[in-house]
């Protein structure tokens, strides 16, 4: 079967996973060359063109330069809240930060972290319940993936007060009880944006006012955190005010990762991955994604099926490239979602007509297999596809080692 030979701008985009100013940028360099399709108008791209730039980034034998690793110069000590299934605690424990507690509402992912780590202090419950003062100047970092909740204003300049009830007033609360040097948070993209800005603006007010200094904020690819996925992270990092050091985001590594590096043996894990239960799709879905081919996706799909398969979405626009989508062996996977059959958001594996298994989720998201997942098996892909990647929580924690290090050595005494 022919796939689809031409792409739109935004299908080109969300494809490879670039921004469309990017792919214009590449159009004004020669490096890729748009037309206009005359029936539509549409700037529209060869799709073979398009897939062979991105594979020069991918399969160029890149040798990385780039490393953010530094050695602690002392015990670095965390505070983890809204703390998952412990992808960014174990990646900050890969960066050789010691996890103090963790405070997780969800008790399957609570489980998950005490058979995983039954050293670590697992604060199981509602974060509104808990106290956390007798961590007051006894703990470095502060870190949490609060959700994106929306703040009521009472006032031109929003307060911690006018925050109350929202997940973000209690990660404030906390990093107020505990004084830490270091407060992070991180969320998704679609923070920069909320209430045109305003939700971030407002928490960046907050942590002013509790006294922390928020770094430039930074959206972060996992891919280039050596992660071979596609998912994107907003980073803050409050700095309290007493600590007159800048903070500087990892670098981002040279070398890309694909789906072939994350589930066969090669620089990131030394094995294929592990054999594990994993969702499968209805009879009716099965031979529909039966016709796409790797990297492919409804498009890819004889017209009539197209129509009966997208419903009344197929005569809308945009790219809609998460549907029916195949991943192919030598590219990133697009973002895990918490559900690995849903229609929007298909993960088709590259050779077999299934969604990933709980292991492979694992692999993408750089969790090590010796890492389990308590729960049912819909409760274990929900805890991985929430999850920080590994990877990006060990090279944030590189980043943090590395602030902590000059702070702690200028404020030596003499």
């Amino acid at each position: 079967m022919v796939m689809n030979e031409y792409l739109t701008l935004t299908e080109a985009a969300e494809l490879i996973g670039k921004s469309k100013e990017t792919l214009r940028r590449w159009d004004r360099e020669g490096k890729l060359s748009a037309f206009r399709e005359p029936m539509s108008n549409y700037r529209v791209y060869k799709r073979e063109q398009v897939e062979a730039l991105f594979a020069d980034f991918l399969s160029a034998d890149v040798k990385d330069t780039i490393t953010n690793y530094v050695e602690p110069h002392n015990e670095y000590t965390v505070l983890e809240l809204f703390a998952g299934a412990g992808g960014l605690a174990v990646g900050m424990e890969k960066a050789g930060l010691k996890c103090v507690a963790l405070n997780e509402i969800d008790k399957w992912a609570c489980q998950t972290l005490r058979k995983n780590r039954p050293n670590w202090k697992v604060l199981e419950g509602d974060i509104k319940s808990f106290n956390f003062t007798e961590y007051y100047n006894e703990i470095d970092i502060v870190t949490g993936g609060f959700p994106c909740q929306a703040f009521s204003y009472a006032g031109k300049k929003l307060g911690l007060a006018d925050a109350r009830g929202t997940l973000f007033y209690e990660f404030a609360r906390v990093v107020k009880e505990v004084n830490p040097l270091i407060c992070i948070g991180e969320n998704v993209r679609g923070l920069l944006s909320h209430e045109n800005g305003k939700t971030l603006q407002g928490m960046i007010s907050i942590l002013d006012e509790i006294g922390y200094n928020v770094a430039p904020i930074q959206i972060l690819k996992a891919i280039n955190y050596r992660v071979p996925q596609k998912r994107e992270r907003l980073i803050l990092v409050g700095i309290r005010k007493d600590i007159d050091l800048q903070y500087e985001y990892p670098k981002p590594h040279k070398k890309l990762y694909d789906l072939k590096d994350a589930l066969k043996k090669g620089e990131l894990f030394d094995t294929d991955v592990p054999k594990s239960n994993g969702a499968k799709y209805p009879q009716s879905k099965k031979v529909v994604l039966d016709l796409v081919p790797q990297k492919g996706y409804w498009r890819d799909l004889p017209i009539e099926i197209q129509k009966e398969f997208m419903g009344g979405s197929f005569y809308l626009g945009g790219g809609k490239t998460g549907i029916a989508r195949r991943i192919g062996w030598d590219e990133p996977c697009l973002t895990l979602t918490c559900s690995p059959a849903q229609k929007q958001t298909e993960r088709c594996h590259p050779d077999e007509t299934r969604p990933f298994t709980v292991r492979e989720y694992a692999r993408i998201q750089t969790f090590p297999d010796d890492w389990k997942f308590e729960g049912s098996m819909a409760q274990q892909y929900k805890q991985i596809g929430n999850a920080v990647p590994v990877n990006l929580g060990t090279e944030i924690g590189y980043s943090i080692v590395k602030l902590l290090n000059q702070y702690y050595s200028l404020s030596k005494p003499k």
